[in-house]
C-alpha cells in the first residue's frame, strides 16, 4: 500500500506536538515497569483518547496503548468508528492494534519506532497492505523515531540488567 498524500491541515509540526503528547504517556507506562509505549487519538485538533501500555498491571493481554487510546476515543466521539481521527503511537503497531485501526476507520497513523520483531505496518508484517483490509490508512513513520527508539531500549536494558542482578543474588 502507498501512502495516501498527507492531509495539508496536519503540519509536521503538528505530527511532533502530538508524538510528544505519546512519549509523556509512554514514560508513564516506563514509571509503571510496563513497556514504555504511549498513544494519542487526535480528530480536529483536540485530544479525543489516549493511553499507555497496561498489559501487566491489568491483566489484561490487549491493554496496549493504540487499544486503549480507541476505546476512550470512541467513547468520546459516541461511534465505535473514528473517521477523521489520527492515531499517533510511539512504538509501531502489532497486528492486533493494526487490526483494530481498521476496524475504527481512523484515517492517519502516525508511529515513532519501527519494531523489528512484532512491527505490523512496515517490519515484521504489512497487515494494512493486504487485499483482505476494507479499510485503507495512511501511515507515517519515524516522527521522534530515535527518542521513542531510546524510550524502549532503554527499558529493555534496564530490565536485562535488574535479572542478572536478581540470578547473580542467588
Amino acid at each position: 500500500m502507498t501512502a495516501l498524500p498527507t492531509d495539508p491541515v496536519t503540519s509536521d509540526s503538528d505530527d511532533e506536538r502530538w508524538m510528544a503528547r505519546a512519549l509523556e504517556l509512554a514514560r508513564k507506562a516506563d514509571a509503571a515497569n510496563e513497556v514504555p509505549v504511549g498513544a494519542v487519538v487526535v480528530r480536529e485538533g483536540r485530544v479525543v483518547g489516549e493511553g499507555f501500555n497496561q498489559p501487566i498491571s491489568g491483566c489484561n493481554p490487549i491493554a496496549h496503548a493504540e487499544m486503549l487510546a480507541l476505546q476512550e476515543a470512541a467513547r468520546c466521539v459516541g461511534n465505535y468508528r473514528l473517521p477523521g481521527c489520527t492515531l499517533y503511537v510511539t512504538l509501531e503497531p502489532c497486528t492486533m492494534c493494526a487490526g483494530a485501526l481498521v476496524h475504527s476507520r481512523i484515517d492517519r497513523l502516525v508511529y515513532g519506532a519501527t519494531e523489528p520483531k512484532a512491527g505490523a505496518i512496515v517490519s515484521a508484517a504489512r497487515v494494512l497492505e493486504l487485499d483482505t483490509m476494507n479499510h485503507r490508512i495512511e501511515v507515517a513513520g519515524g516522527v521522534r523515531g530515535q527518542e521513542c527508539a531510546d524510550l524502549i531500549s532503554g527499558f529493555f536494558q534496564r530490565r536485562r540488567a535488574e535479572k542478572r542482578a536478581a540470578r547473580g543474588k542467588n
